[in-house]
């Protein structure tokens, strides 16, 4: 259980009710294959600006092999990109933030558990403010009931113009 005060309380969202799957979040967020780290988003609530996504982690995520072996654990940073994910859906699905949503900062991030292959990771994120090119987010993620990372995430706003890469 978590230590402090919760973004949304446990029983205010269902895992299993899936309000956009892995294709509705493609149409918002670019990640894809490997770095595409939501399963689903299950809450959303446009009035206090939360959303909760998670991820199904399988025995062949790109990281179990190498960290660690014998002993896989998710990466901090990989826990990082997927509340960066859930908070750039909700601000692309929304009309929030222009362009592509990229990192732009990392603030007060604690990690408080371990994440294994197996296990369901659940992002809750709620949105602190936005402009159109820039928007900060705090979040919380969980396995089960217990808080594993948190921490504040701040996204920008990306020109796809100059970064679309030209394969001629």
């Amino acid at each position: 259980m978590a230590k402090k005060p919760l973004i949304l309380d446990f029983a205010d969202y269902d895992l299993d009710r899936v309000v956009a799957d892995i294709e509705e979040i493609r149409r918002y967020n670019p990640q894809r294959f490997e770095m595409e780290q939501l399963t689903a988003i299950c809450y959303e609530d446009t009035k206090r600006h939360v959303v909760v996504g998670y991820k199904d982690l399988g025995p062949n995520e790109f990281w179990a092999r190498g960290h660690m072996p014998g002993m896989p654990l998710m990466p901090g940073v990989i826990m990082c990109e997927a509340a960066a994910q859930v908070a750039g859906y909700y601000c692309k699905k929304y009309d929030l933030l222009e362009g592509v949503v990229g990192f732009a900062g990392l603030e007060d991030v604690r990690f408080r558990g371990v994440v294994r292959p197996g296990d369901r990771f659940v992002v809750v994120a709620k949105l602190l403010k936005h402009r159109r090119q820039i928007m900060t987010s705090q979040f919380q993620c969980f396995v089960g009931r217990n808080l594993v990372c948190e921490g504040i995430v701040k996204g920008m706003s990306l020109p796809v113009d100059l970064l679309t890469v030209d394969s001629t």
